[in-house]
């Protein structure tokens, strides 16, 4: 099979579990977005010279394509749970624990990985907002918008992580 099948030509995609819907809809628009955070941290770990940093990022990765099968799925039961976001918040103290403390803004950019981790940020932040407007309108899984919470604070310390000074 190629990779074209001509099956969107009309402004159409298929679920994950089989149903057609409008390209336009927010459940695409959500998992898109996502699929455009896997992307932005890709750049990041592409970029990243801190090996801890790089680790951190891949096994982020390694858990969106759940989120995804999530967003584009209509009546399943959530692949994401409740650990993926705790495995998250475990992380974050432990990155928060060895950081100094924040005493101002911060203007991220000092390093290529962590612009693209900041880049990664906003992707998270503007996935979550999609996934809260598909979530009024639609059934979702209260962990997949706890997860994608968490992502966005979880950026924020990788990109501080890559930015500290040795």
């Amino acid at each position: 099979m190629g990779v074209y099948t001509k099956t969107g030509d009309h402004g159409e995609t298929g679920l994950y579990t089989g149903e057609r819907v409008r390209k336009s809809s927010l459940r695409v628009e959500a998992y898109g977005a996502v699929d455009e955070l896997d992307s932005a941290l890709a750049m990041g770990r592409a970029f990243c010279r801190k090996e801890e940093v790089r680790q951190k990022i891949f096994a982020l990765q390694k858990v969106l394509p759940l989120l995804m099968a999530d967003l584009a799925s209509m009546g399943q039961k959530p692949m994401i749970r409740a650990e993926h976001a705790s495995e998250l918040e475990h992380g974050m103290d432990e990155m928060e624990a060895a950081l100094p403390p924040l005493k101002s803004f911060l203007i991220p950019g000092d390093t290529q990985g962590g612009a693209a981790l900041d880049l990664a940020r906003t992707v998270a932040r503007r996935a979550e907002r999609c996934f809260c407007r598909l979530s009024e309108q639609e059934e979702t899984h209260e962990e997949d918008r706890i997860l994608l919470n968490r992502i966005s604070d979880y950026c924020f310390l990788l990109m501080r992580m890559e930015e500290q000074e040795n």
